[in-house]
């Protein structure tokens, strides 16, 4: 399945005013980069994936439409999976993509 296109779109739009964004087609969709750490991605498997605070992970995924995401079999704690229905509109997209910007923003750049 190729990422959702229209979903790419609404998260450029919430992201067009940040500094040191970049987008990069990764795992199979479009992730969107902050000095290089990815933030959140318009998933290959449809939905949204988003970085979050690794701490916040288990009170994140008592949510409706929010799982932790799965690679190779292993869970990756403070990444996330968030379902198309979770972010159908752009208050729930916002919110995801504001989370995962400000986490990004918080590491250290990659060059």
């Amino acid at each position: 399945m190729a990422y959702d296109e229209a979903l790419a779109d609404r998260i450029r739009g919430l992201v067009a005013g940040e500094r040191g964004i970049t987008e990069k087609k990764m795992f199979g969709g479009l992730a969107f980069l902050v000095n290089g750490n990815m933030s959140v991605a318009a998933s290959g498997q449809g939905g949204l994936l988003v970085r979050v605070d690794p701490d916040e992970s288990d009170a994140l995924v008592e949510q409706a439409g929010v799982e932790t995401m799965v690679m190779r079999g292993r869970a990756m704690t403070g990444w996330l999976r968030v379902e198309t229905d979770a972010v159908r509109t752009k208050r729930q997209l916002s919110a995801w993509v504001d989370r995962g910007v400000s986490y990004a923003q918080s590491l250290p750049p990659k060059t």
